[in-house]
This record gives structure tokens, sequence and C-alpha cells, in this order.
């Protein structure tokens, strides 16, 4: 898994019940744009991830 400054992360809930947790790349600490992520969630909250095969990179590019 790959990304940049900018590219979405979307967090598939693996729990019925539990909602998807969404947010931007903020900081890409790993080299060639691998993990760890810092990502800015939409509730404001900032987490550093290492994202797990529930984890989707949605690029910058594509969005627009």
């Amino acid at each position: 898994m790959r990304a940049t400054v900018g590219d979405q992360l979307h967090i598939h809930s693996r729990a019925v019940g539990m909602t998807d947790r969404k947010g931007e790349i903020i900081e890409v600490r790993g080299t060639d744009g691998e993990p760890p992520y810092v990502v800015h969630f939409e509730d404001g909250h900032d987490g550093l991830i290492y994202p797990g095969p529930d984890t989707v990179i949605e690029r910058h590019q594509d969005r627009h």
C-alpha cells in the first residue's frame, strides 16, 4: 500500500453497528509512500495508522 499527502484513507468497519472511519493523510512516515501514515479524521482526531486489509486509499488526483 502506497499513499501521498492529501490522499483519503477509508477504514471499513469490521463489526455490525460500527461506522467506517474516513480521513485525510497529512503525513507519510514510511519510505516511498509506505505506512505508517498520520491521518486527520473527520471527527477532528489525528492518529498514526498502519493500514490493515479493511483499509482503502483514495488517491488525491482520483477525486478531481
